[in-house]
Order: C-alpha cells, then sequence, then structure tokens
C-alpha cells in the first residue's frame, strides 16, 4: 500500500475547502478513507492544525474535526533522534524538518503531500503537491 505523510497545507485546504486546492485534498482523504492509501501525520501537523483551526471555531469544534481526521489518519512517532536530525539537517525550516524526519525513519512512507515543496528540497522522500500525486497514483 501506499504510504503518504499528508502535510499541513494540504488538511487545512480540505478544512477550509480552500480553492481551488480543497477538491484534490478531498480526494486524497477520500482514498485514505477507502483503506486505498494510507495517510499519516505528525503530532506537529496536528498541533498546527488545532492552532490555526481554534482561530475560527471553538475548541470542542476542532477536537471533533481532528478525532475525524484520526479515524482515517495515522500519527507517526517522533522521538530525539527525528528532533536532532531535524536540529542538524539542511532545512531551512525547523518544522518540516521534523516531519521529514518522523517520515524517513518509519522507513515505509513513499510520499510528502504538500503544497510547500520548496522547504523539502533537501528531503530522500518523494514529495509532491496535490495534483501531481493524485496524477502519479491514478496513472498507477
Amino acid at each position: 500500500m501506499t504510504n503518504v505523510l499528508i502535510d499541513t497545507d494540504v488538511l487545512l485546504d480540505f478544512l477550509y475547502e480552500r480553492e481551488p486546492f480543497g477538491k484534490d485534498s478531498a480526494e486524497i482523504l477520500n482514498l485514505c478513507d477507502l483503506n486505498k492509501i494510507s495517510g499519516w501525520l505528525t503530532p506537529v501537523i496536528l498541533s498546527n492544525v488545532y492552532y490555526i483551526l481554534r482561530k475560527s471555531y471553538p475548541h470542542s469544534a476542532v477536537v471533533v474535526k481532528l478525532r475525524e481526521l484520526l479515524k482515517i489518519l495515522n500519527v507517526l512517532s517522533m522521538n530525539k533522534d527525528t528532533v536532532l536530525s531535524a536540529l542538524n539537517s539542511e532545512f531551512t525550516d525547523f518544522e518540516d524538518a521534523l516531519q521529514n524526519y518522523a517520515a524517513e525513519y518509519n522507513g515505509e512512507i513513499n510520499f510528502v503531500i504538500t503544497r510547500n515543496i520548496k522547504d523539502y528540497k533537501n528531503s530522500s522522500l518523494k514529495v509532491l503537491i496535490p495534483n501531481d500525486f493524485l496524477s502519479q497514483y491514478r496513472d498507477g
């Protein structure tokens, strides 16, 4: 099965129904829901989504949304090695470095799906925007 790390921006595109990106994000999450791909997050991504949604919704509504996401998505582990690798990396964005190394250390993540490709230029993983991932997935 294809394992994908879904970045914060992709989740927010879905949750806020941001055009033109929300449709692709919804399709990716639907693939996760149908168990056609395995979607993954990090604790940092969850925290970011909570923080941003909390600006628009009450705590209780955000918790409901996150619980719904966690019905179809998995959470990668992060530990001291993850943090040290991120700190010692060539990544200019620490947050993206944390996500990258959590995915790399998992050993089964095939893709990072994000609209912020430039911050993952030092990744050893394949990094795609949602539309490109979906095109590649469809072409199989």
